[in-house]
Order: C-alpha cells, then structure tokens, then sequence
C-alpha cells in the first residue's frame, strides 16, 4: 500500500469514493460511534452470546441429564466434548462461507445450525439425540466464532475497533453467565429452549445491518461498499481517508493470485501465523474449558458448594470483562493480555495447591483456597486472555488470506477445546492436583510468548498493522 499518495490522487483513482466526498468541513469518520455502527454490533454479537450459551450449558445440565438419560461419565464427557467437532469442522469452512457469501449470511447461516441443535438437545430422549444436537450446535458456533469478530473489526474504526471487539467476549461470557445462573432453577430441556431466543435474534437483526464495506470492496461492489461506510459513519462524516486505505489496499490485493491453504506458510506470513496460533493454543491449554464446562464438578470434588461457586463466578465475570473491553483501546492489547495470562496462572496454581492440600488432608481450608483459585482464574481470563487473542486474529491477517488464516487459527482453537473437554474428566481422575499444576505452567509460558512475539495493535488500522506483519515476517 502506497502511504505517499495525496489526496487529490486517491480521490481521482478511488472507486470507492466520489471526489465531492473528500470535503475537509466534514467530521472524521473514527470520531465518534454511530446508531448503525452499535446496532450492527449488537447484532452480531448475539452469536457471541450464542457461543457462550453453547459453552454454559453443560455444566448446569450435567446432573440433571446424567439423572433422566441415565447416561455413563464417559457419555456425557462425549457429550460435553462433541460440540466441539463440529465447531471445528464449522471452522473449517468458517473463512470460505464468509468470504464466498459474506459476513452476514454466514452468521445467519450458522443460526439455522444452532437453532436446530438447541431444539435436538431439549426433546432428546436418549444420547444419540444429545450428541446429534450437541454437533449440529457446534457447528454453528464454530462458524460464528470466526465471523463475529472479523466482521466487527471491519466495521468499526480504527480508535474504537478494540473496545468493539472485545464486546465479542463480553458476550460470550454473558452467556455462560445466564446458563449458569439459570441452570440452578430450570429445567435443562427448558434451558436449551432459552437458548434459541438469541439465535431468533440475531436471525431478525441481519436484516437491518449493513454488511462489511471491506468484504463488499473485495468482491469489487464498490457502490455497495461506499454505501455500507456511510451508514456506519453517519450521512455527515469524511469517510475518505478511510475509504481511500480500504480502496488502495483491495486494488494491491487484486494483483495477487488466489490464496490456498498452502500459501498462509509463506515466510512473509510467519509472524502473523505464528501469533494467531499460537495464542490459540496456549489459551486453551491454559484450563479454561476444563473450568468452564466442567466447573459445577471442580467445585464439588473440591469440597465447596457449586451453586455458589457458579453464581460467585457470574458476578466475577462479567464485570471484568467489562472492565477489560473499556482498557482495550487505552492500555492496549498487550499489557492487559500480560495482566490477565499472570492471574490465570495464580489461579490455575492456586486450585492445584487446594486439590494436593486436600488430597493429603494437610488444611482443613482448602476448599475455600479452590474457590479461591477458580474466581481469580475466571476474573483473570475474562479481564484480556478470553477475548484479546480474538480481537487480534481479526486484526493481523490481510484479506487475501483472512479467511484461510481464520479458519485455520478457528480449528486449531477447537481442536483444543475438544482435547481440554473430552479429557479432563479422566485427568482428573489421574491426578486434580497435576492437571492444575500443568495448567499453570502453560499460563507461565504464555507470558514467555506474548513477551516476545505479539505485538501492539492498539491504534493502527488493519491496513497499517497487516502491512508492518508481512514485513516484519518477510524480514526474517
């Protein structure tokens, strides 16, 4: 992307935007967020909390589906688990659908997955039933675990892109809050009907959103692009420095040939691929889903009530997350990320020593430290580590390869979620302590990563923060 062109150039060779548009009277268009530019995160962040449903429901459900279903642990460990093939296999074709149909039709076609699945799991009589809904549910959330956040980040300007974001995970952890919270009092059949509303939602908001101006530019709809940026910024904002970096770096873009799977391992790639999965990797190893499916079990084997172990959870949570969405474009995505990788360590370290204290029946007290050690955990997580990583993947890849790149960041992040939620039951029963204590080194070596290699994106636009990782990755 060529940084020396005037104004006047750029408005002569810009399909994207008119030469009357570049009058210097009106506002920039990052001053401020617009009606349509929250509507249309509202709406896309219904399947962030779809997401967050999908990922609370089991442990509130757990004793009362073991109890109707008779099912075995190993069972309800598959279905607790299945989710997760099939987000990983949504995943898979995540980048394509979205790239080939855009942003918003795959987000509602991943609802129509959802919906199905919820519907499955709550008139299911028998595990086939549940691990068929289970799948179907998934799938869709796999999908829009990547969509969401991509199409968010494009929407959005670049000083309000972090905090937009980050909402994902605010929402995410919304929905694990309220299955949570009403697990302790309703029905799990009736509970996976709660969970249709937000797909139903979402479905009804993407009629009234615009779709993403970058996706538009890249498909060479160039009036639809321009239309969708003025009414994300307002009918009276100067959209044309932004207009003019999205049309620059498309036109660059279409010089390139078709991106393959094969040509995110390109050297001028490394740095971001290597950043993208591996904060992926690290966040799961680092426990979370072992605590978040499973944490009515943890709080049990640890000796401590799980209805106040969840519901304290919930009131942890999601003020945190708030907390970390409103840093997000202030301190950065760095310094918060290290805050948060430090106290999920101590957490993970903190339920390990409660476990060994227990086991060898050293401290009456120890209950109380798991309880502990599970609230900083989750506060910690839900302060930067649970939404950072995916704010970032939706900044650092181009466009030509966004889609592959997200896809395969996408998978690698369920196919650790699926190791984390099918085998915790059975590493647990091999050693509490142990697996906490492996939980916390991993938080340790994420410290080690994020140190050395991801960088700052707080402040930049998409073009500027892709351009400097494919020279960063070509100089190496």
């Amino acid at each position: 992307m060529e940084s020396e062109n005037t104004s006047d150039e750029v408005t002569a060779t810009s399909p994207l935007l008119p030469p009357e548009v570049g009058g210097g009277e009106r506002r920039s268009s990052s001053d401020s967020a617009t009606l349509v530019l929250v509507l249309s995160t509202f709406v896309a962040v219904a399947g962030s909390y779809v997401f967050g449903s999908a990922v609370g429901y089991s442990s509130p459900a757990q004793s009362g589906i073991l109890e109707d279903l008779g099912l075995t642990l190993a069972e309800y460990s598959l279905f607790g688990s299945i989710s997760t093939i099939g987000a990983m296999v949504g995943a898979i074709v995540s980048g394509k659908i979205a790239d080939l149909f855009g942003r918003r039709r795959a987000m509602g076609f991943a609802e129509l997955f959802n919906i199905v699945g919820w519907v499955a799991i709550a008139f299911s009589k028998n595990a086939w039933w549940l691990d068929i809904g289970r799948l179907s549910k998934g799938f869709g959330v796999g999908l829009l675990s990547y969509v969401v956040p991509v199409y968010i980040a494009e929407i959005t300007p670049k000083n309000l892109r972090g905090a937009f974001t980050a909402v994902n995970q605010l929402m995410i952890c919304c929905g694990v809050s309220v299955m949570y919270l009403v697990g302790n009092f309703i029905n799990w059949r009736i509970l996976a009907l709660v969970g249709t509303i937000p797909c139903l939602i979402q479905i009804v908001g993407l009629f009234l959103i615009p779709e993403s101006p970058r996706w538009l530019a890249k498909m060479g709809k160039w009036d639809g692009s321009r239309a969708s940026l003025v009414r994300l910024r307002g009918k009276n904002a100067n959209i044309f420095e932004e207009a003019a970096e999205i049309s620059d770096y498309t036109r660059m873009l279409e010089q390139l040939k078709d991106s393959r799977i094969m040509d995110l391992f390109q050297k001028k790639y490394a740095h971001s691929l290597i950043v993208g999965v591996g904060l992926m990797v690290l966040q799961q190893f680092g426990g979370v889903n072992a605590i978040a499916y499973y944490a009515s079990a943890v709080f049990s084997s640890a000796g401590f009530s799980y209805r106040v172990g969840t519901t304290t959870m919930v009131i942890v949570q999601v003020p945190m997350t708030v907390l970390g969405t409103l840093l997000m474009d202030k301190s950065g995505r760095r310094p918060l990320l290290l805050v948060s990788v430090t106290g999920t360590c101590l957490g993970c370290f903190l339920i390990g020593l409660s476990y060994y204290l227990q086991d060898h029946k050293l401290w009456d007290s120890s209950p109380s430290l798991a309880f502990g050690g599970v609230l900083l955990f989750s506060a910690s997580f839900s302060l930067g580590l649970g939404g950072i990583p995916w704010v970032i993947m939706s900044e650092i890849f181009p466009i030509n390869v966004k889609g592959l790149a997200g896809s395969l960041v996408t998978v690698i992040n369920w196919f650790g979620t699926w190791i984390i939620t099918y085998s915790f039951n059975f590493l647990a029963q091999w050693s509490s302590a142990g697996t906490f204590f492996v939980f916390a080194i991993i938080s340790g070596l994420t410290i080690v990563f994020i140190i050395k290699l991801v960088p700052e994106t707080k402040g930049r636009t998409l073009e500027e923060i892709q351009a400097s990782m494919i020279a960063f990755g070509a100089a190496k």
